[in-house]
């Protein structure tokens, strides 16, 4: 059986049972977190990289940004099948994964680039015109 596959089914049948936010507090513990992503922040950036071994059609991933929100489909596949399994650490097969972000992205200047199976996810703060802070300058008004 495909072991995303399998850990997703029981991973659902507990966020039923616990809800949604029950593996909030054991992220990276018990869950296995597929794929593996390191997340970087300066105040108006977040640059995501993604470990995706094996991806020979960019097709196999789909990448999704829904304000913040971060969610990455697709499927992994080593495609080494001579021999018989001594070990296997490297999971294949079909995942999903959703990211909360630290702040509200744009959705109109993502960029995205893989190169030996890492994937680079580059995203922009939203800044809206409600919180977006303007400078004013001040001019010195001289006496006439």
């Amino acid at each position: 059986m495909d072991q995303f596959k399998q850990m997703t089914d029981w991973k659902k049948n507990l966020d039923k049972f616990f809800g949604e936010n029950f593996w909030n507090e054991f992220d990276g513990i018990i869950k296995p977190t597929i794929p593996q992503i390191n997340m970087y922040q300066t105040e108006n950036e977040i640059m995501c990289i993604v470990n995706i071994p094996g991806l020979n059609d960019l097709n196999q991933l789909n990448i999704y940004v829904d304000y913040a929100t971060l969610e990455l489909r697709g499927t992994i596949d080593l495609q080494h099948a001579s021999g018989s399994v001594i070990k296997e650490e490297i999971l294949q097969g079909v995942f999903e994964r959703e990211i909360s972000l630290p702040f509200p992205v744009r959705a109109d200047k993502i960029k995205a680039t893989y190169k030996n199976g890492l994937t680079f996810i580059q995203l922009h703060r939203l800044i809206s015109d409600t919180s977006r802070k303007n400078k004013i300058n001040v001019r010195l008004l001289e006496d006439e």
